[in-house]
């Protein structure tokens, strides 16, 4: 019996392919720079769906291969979402999907809002 498991194969070479498609680079972009001194970094968001399976068949015949059939399959749905707008050291996302549908969505979507709110706060604070 041989030491190779064509089931294994086949999900390795599939998880390797699925590897050199979801990079960090593709879920934030590289930068775009402006003349006026804007920089935009792309956001995307990334769902995937992997499925497979295979069967190696007896064969009664005393034959070193035995016959193997097998299959898989993967969806990659890539989604942009918005963009992070970075000028004279403030960070604002833009969002380019439809607004958030439940509450942790919304707050999610509210934390680079908060975090700015915050910083102008500290800063007030520090100048008096």
């Amino acid at each position: 019996m041989d030491n190779i498991n064509p089931i294994g194969e086949l999900m390795q070479t599939t998880m390797d392919n699925v590897r050199n498609i979801l990079k960090v680079d593709t879920v934030v972009g590289d930068p775009i720079y402006t003349p006026d001194g804007i920089t935009l970094v792309p956001i995307s968001r990334i769902s995937l769906g992997f499925g497979g399976g295979g069967i190696e068949l007896n064969q009664k015949s005393g034959g070193g291969n035995r016959p193997f059939g097998g299959g898989n399959a993967t969806g990659v749905k890539i989604d942009p979402i918005g963009f992070l707008v970075i000028k004279d050291g403030t960070i604002r996302m833009i969002n380019v999907t439809p607004p958030a549908s439940n509450t942790v969505d919304r707050l999610i979507d509210m934390v680079p809002q908060v975090m700015d709110r915050v910083d102008e706060f500290i800063a007030r604070q520090k100048e008096d």
